[in-house]
Order: structure tokens, then sequence, then C-alpha cells
């Protein structure tokens, strides 16, 4: 051990377990270069083999039997080929051996493994193994082929137990399917932390499938060669020598033999097919292989059904989204799509929720309006603050699968909820479609407290856990993850969501575009025509004609005034939608002249209602005094319509910090915060069909922002005292 470093879990992962310079003693081994030249030996090939290595010999000189000397030859001719192990069997001094070559990392490798049963008796075995092999494929669930295997494998192998381990994401693993002897104690449900299997063996695991320790009590025979040489690599060996740390580990499961047969599916380690003994075992080579056959076909089946499972849900999921497109496209408001929507979606990726969000606007929508799945509560409020939590102008899936993940103000907050899968289809207008799932609040039987230790009777090292007695915890706080398929659909899912969204604003822009076109040219002289016969009227009826034309008159030409301002506004919000600005054209304004001025026109107006300059401090600003007018008047208009009858409109000019303030402010209750969310938002639901604004199109606080940040200034609104107060602050001329 190197002096002074510290004992840990990484010091187990370093450990150099695929070149540890000894093997198992139940077998010899010769290792040769490319060119079959001998480069090394273990320490019992003489006496086991009765040859007399010596470095450099050729294989052929060794005096071994036929076949061992084609199984190196072959390796020999074929080095530079993916060519699969040799296996042949061969009696050497009276004892039986399976010899097995193979090529790797610039040697070759020629084990000779003692064998202790009859080859009549392998080969009735191997039938045995053989024949459950089409038992397993007839299975349709992967608890069903793995509950079936361990069965099996007990059977032909004779093991004490056998268990099939399934492992997760974080690389635990679930004992999931167990045969054993009867009075051995069960490991079934019980999970092993990644620590037990670190990143090195897992690896091995993956490359050499199958792995044999016939007993844990051998003497290491250790590897002889070239001073110097490069250690032989011994990741696809038979024989390679076990980590004492796996070792120990085994023994305090009072484990004798062991054998370890992997689940490979897609270069990825799956599970794992674990014997124990209770005692020496040595299982003849044959056999194993065709554990390992099997293994390979479980993982073939697995693969099958896990397909199976994918393509249903990807099934499901396109006629989902298939049907969410289709109102998409027919539909004004996503949200109210969404939800319509949002049973389907949320059982196509296992949800709990779903929230739908766009221009300040949320809804949500919870698994308990499924039949036969618990109701799950989630307060508006804390559906804002998730909406709120999103990254702004994102366009990518957010994923989070635990309360770790979100930030960390919110976690007060959340209660079960811990996964989310959030979509941007609207990143402009903050639209989301967020699901989310709860927490999975499980207790896990661990094998043992999960950890291990820096003590231990050789010293300062790792030393395994001694009780694996089922260790309780309950697990808070994290998610089930959200699976591939399932991010996969929506990856899917948001594009069709952007272009349903796009295509729709495409559509609403080219007929706005018509529209504009037709305010703007076919409706403003027709409009003026009729204000001027209006002022007509209303001069005619002074002049002593009848005494309803004046009032006509007035009527005429304050409508056709007040369809000239709307028209004004639609051209107004489109220059600015097309990017070109309002074109404002800076002077030095003084605010107190243009503020008295509208509220002296106001009160002219509106002479039942009070109009109150509260406060007025002189204060000069570079300003298009003519756009500010129109800031100031859509605010006053405002609070003529929605203020309370018979109470005082109040105007507040003062100057502070280099800035000058303008308040604009109504006795009224405070807007509520999904409203107040979208006052700046054109076409606001709130303010089409108003009845108290009823010709208003929700575009005059739209523009009146708009105007206020060409003036590099703020529009904002806020409640206090029992008033709604909108203010603008502008910067004072320099």
């Amino acid at each position: 051990m190197e002096h002074g470093r510290q004992v840990d879990l990484s010091s187990c992962a370093d450990e150099p377990i695929h070149v540890p310079g000894s093997i198992q003693p139940h077998g010899a081994l010769l290792f040769f270069g490319k060119d079959g030249l001998l480069a090394g030996w273990s320490a019992n090939a003489s006496a086991m083999l009765g040859v007399d290595p010596q470095l450099g010999l050729a294989y052929s000189a060794l005096g071994l039997p036929e076949c061992a000397r084609d199984l190196i030859a072959d390796c020999v001719d074929n080095y530079d080929e993916d060519v699969a192990p040799g296996v042949c069997a061969a009696t050497i001094g009276g004892l039986e051996f399976d010899c097995v070559a193979h090529c790797a990392y610039g040697r070759i490798v020629a084990e000779f493994e003692t064998r202790e049963v009859s080859s009549d008796e392998v080969s009735r075995f191997a039938i045995r193994a053989h024949g459950s092999i089409d038992r397993l494929r007839r299975q349709k669930t992967i608890d069903g082929l793995l509950g079936a295997a361990v069965q099996q494998v007990r059977e032909f192998t004779g093991f004490d137990r056998v268990m099939a381990y399934r492992f997760r994401p974080d690389d635990s693993g679930d004992v999931v399917a167990e045969s054993r002897r009867d009075d051995l104690v069960p490991y079934l449900g019980q999970r092993y932390p990644a620590g037990d299997i670190p990143a090195q063996a897992r690896r091995l695991y993956t490359l050499n499938t199958l792995r044999l320790i016939a007993d844990m009590d051998y003497a290491a025979v250790p590897l002889l060669g070239e001073a110097g040489a490069t250690p032989l690599d011994m990741s696809f060996a038979l024989l390679r020598s076990v980590s004492p740390i796996h070792i120990e580990y085994l023994k305090n499961m009072g484990v004798n033999a062991s054998m370890s047969v992997s689940i490979v599916i897609n270069g990825r380690l799956w599970g794992l097919i674990a014997c124990h003994h209770m005692s020496r075992k040595l299982v003849p080579y044959a056999i194993r292989m065709a554990a390992d056959v099997l293994a390979h076909v479980m993982a073939s089946t697995i693969h099958s059904i896990e397909s199976r499972i994918e393509a249903d849900l990807v099934e499901q999921s396109a006629r989902v989204r298939t049907a969410l497109v289709e109102s998409l496209l027919l539909d004004d408001d996503p949200v109210d799509t969404l939800g319509a929507h949002a049973r389907a979606l949320m059982q196509a990726s296992s949800a709990q929720a779903l929230l739908a969000s766009q221009h300040g606007k949320t809804v949500v929508f919870c698994a308990g309006a499924v039949p036969n799945e618990l109701p799950h509560d989630l307060p508006l409020a804390l559906a804002d603050a998730i909406v709120e939590s999103l990254p702004k102008n994102h366009h990518d899936l957010v994923v989070r699968e635990m309360v770790a993940d979100w930030p960390q103000p919110l976690h007060a907050q959340l209660g079960k909820w811990a996964g989310l899968l959030a979509l941007p289809f609207d990143p402009l207008a903050s639209g989301w479609c967020v699901l989310l799932r709860v927490e999975q609040n499980e207790q896990v039987a661990w094998g043992g407290r999960p950890g291990k230790i820096a003590a231990g009777p050789l010293g300062e090292r790792l030393t395994p856990r001694g009780s694996f007695d089922a260790w309780f915890e309950t697990v808070r706080g994290s998610a089930h993850p959200w699976e591939p398929a399932v991010l996969a659909n929506a990856r899917l899912t948001l594009a069709e969501l952007v272009r349903a969204i796009s295509s729709h604003r495409a559509q609403t822009e080219a007929t706005r575009a018509q529209l504009l076109a037709m305010l703007g040219h076919d409706l403003r002289d027709p409009l003026h025509s009729i204000n001027m016969a209006g002022m007509v009227l209303e001069r005619s009826g002074n002049g002593g004609a009848s005494a309803n034309q004046p009032t006509l008159g007035k009527r005429i030409q304050s409508s056709t005034n007040r369809m000239q301002r709307m028209i004004s506004q639609v051209l107004d919000m489109s220059r600015i939608d097309r990017g070109m600005g309002l074109g404002v054209a800076l002077e030095p304004v003084e605010l107190s002249a243009l503020v008295e001025d509208l509220l002296d026109e106001a009160r002219m107006a509106y002479p039942a209602i009070a109009f109150e300059l509260k406060c007025d401090e002189p204060a000069t600003v570079n300003a298009d005094s003519s756009r500010l007018a129109q800031v100031l008047s859509n605010l006053l208009s405002n609070a003529r319509h929605h203020g309370e009858a018979g109470e005082s409109i109040d105007v507040c000019l003062t100057r502070r910090d280099g800035q000058a303030s303008i308040e604009v402010s109504n006795v009224g209750a405070p807007i509520p915060p999904e409203m107040a969310a979208a006052l700046f938002n054109p076409f606001k639901r709130t303010s089409l069909n108003n009845p108290r604004n009823r010709t208003g199109m929700g575009l005059g606080l739209y523009i009146a922002q708009q105007i206020v940040r060409e003036h590099r200034g703020e529009l904002a609104y806020r409640h206090d005292g029992g008033r709604v107060i909108f203010g603008m602050r502008l910067p004072l001329a320099g």
C-alpha cells in the first residue's frame, strides 16, 4: 500500500484484479508470445503437466498432448483474427484435463483445468443443461424467465444456492429469483450496493461472462517468467486468481465455492446468475459452458421481451402524440389541449401529474383523475413554483429524478414530488408541458449494512461486510428514474409540439397580416369620411336643424375615434412583432406639463370622475411626448374602467435616484397572480369581452410596455393600501 494513501472505496476500485500474477491451484497455465515461444508459466506447470518449461521454448517442444498443441497452433496461425477459445479434453499423467486456449493482449494463453468427473457424467449433465434452454425460451415474462433459470442451473450444476441478480441504473443489484437448499437463509428480495462490484470487476464480468472459484481456501499459484516483462493480462483466463477482498466477502457469507454467469445485453451488464456452494466444488468446464450458453439465451430472450414492451410503449406513445398534434392544430390554446390529453400523456410516461403552462397560465392535472389510480394533490401555488424553477428560454428537455436535483429553495415545498420531465414547447411564451413522478418511498432490504470500513485483521485496508442479515432502510426523495423509452418519446413529442405550435403561429401570422392590411388601408379612409360626416351633422345641428343631430354627430365621432385608436394599437403591435420598433423621436419633455394636460383632458371628458394629482415634482426626460401621452392615456383609461365607482383616480409624479416616476392608481382588489403574470401579454383573455371595457383587445398595456422600454424605462404593477397601482419609471435627462 502506498504510504499515506487514504483507504476508501476507490482503493477497492483501483485493485488490478486482471493482472493478479497468480492462478487458482486446480489447474496449470502456460503463456506464449504471438510466435508461439514460451513467455511464462504457473509454478505448478512442471509437476502437473510433466513439462520442463524454459523461456523461449517453442510450444511444440514442450511435450504437450497433440490436441493441446493443435489449439496453440491455431492461435499462432490466426492470432489477428477474432477466434473463439479452443477447447479439448486431454489426459496427462493419468489425470483428466480440459485444455482451453485463447489469444488476448499480445499473448497466447493455454490453461489446463483438472476434471474430477468422467466424460460420460459430463455428457449427461450437458444434455440436461441443453434441455433447459427450450424451457427458458418459452417464458413470456422476465420474472418467469429468471425464476425458471435459477431452478434449471441449480439442477444441472448441483450448487447449494443459485440466485439471479438484476442491476439497477445506479449499478446496485436486487436478488429477483432464488433456488436454494432448504436450510440456507434466503436472500430473495435483498439489494446489494453498487460498491459490491467495483468498476473493474464489472468490466471483467462483461468481457468474460463465466467465472469459477472452486475453493475459497485455495493457496494461489504464482506465475513465473522473464523478470520485468509486462504482467500477463488474465481478463479472459479461467484460472485467474481472485481478489482477497472478494474471497473474504464470500467467506463472510459462508460460501466456499462460487460460480457466476453474466447476463450481458448490448454490451451492458444487465444481471448475473450467482451460484454458491458451502463446500469445495469444481464444476466441469463443459457444464459451465452449458450454463454460459443458457445465459446467452436468457440475454436474447430478455432483450426480446424488453423490446416488445418498448415497442408497445412506442406504439402507445405514437397514438397519443398523433392525437395531441391533431388537436393542437385545431385549438387556439395549447394549455387547454394538453389538459384534454393529460390522462393519455401521463399513462404513456407513467407519470402521476401533468402541468401545462403558457403566458403565465398554469393548469394542473393529477393521476387522481384516472380510474383505479390513487389521487395525488398538487396545489396551484406549488405548480407555479415548479414552472418558475425551470430555465428561461430553454429549448431542450429538463430532467430531474430526485429532490437533490431541484433548486434548494423548492425542497421544503415539494412534498412527495421528486421526479420531473419538462418539455419547453413554446420558450418565448414560457410554454411548458411538465410531467411529474412521486418519490418511490420504499423500504430496501439491503444484504447487510452497505459499505466497507477501513479496518481489519490484516491492517489498514477495506474489510467487506461481516453480516449479510437483511438491513432495512427507508429510501426517500427519489422517484423512479425516467426510462430511456420515455425520454425518447418525450423528445419526439417535444419536436411535434414545437412543429405544431410553429405551424399554428405561422397560420395566425398570415391571417393577422391580412387583417392589418385591411385595417391600415381599407378602413382608415372610410372611418375618416364617417368622422367628417359626424362633424357636419354636429355643426348643422347648431344651425337650427333637428335637435338630435348634434348628439348623433358626437356619437359618430366618438365611435370612429375609438375604432381609429384600435386600428392604431393593432398597427403598433404589428411593428413591434416585426422588430421594427415604434419609431420614437426623443427630445426634452417636462413631465409636469404633460401630466397636467392629460389630466385636464380627462376631467373635461369625464366630469363625474375625480382625477387628482397627489404629487407633482419637476422632472425632465428625453422622450417622445406623443408616445408618453399614449402610455399615460392608457393607464388613465384602465383606471377608469376597472376602478371602484365613486373613488378617485390618483396620479403621482416624483423623482428619485436619477429616475422620474409616474404612478396611476385606483381603488380596487389585487389582480389575481395568474392574471398579473399575463398583464403585459397581447390579446389577453381577461381583456377580450370584458364587460367593463367591451372594446378592449388587451393590447394597451402590451404597447405601453414596449413604448416605455424604447425609452429605456420600466412599467410595472403592484397593489398597495387597497389600490391598484401602475408605475412608469424613466431615466432623467442628463
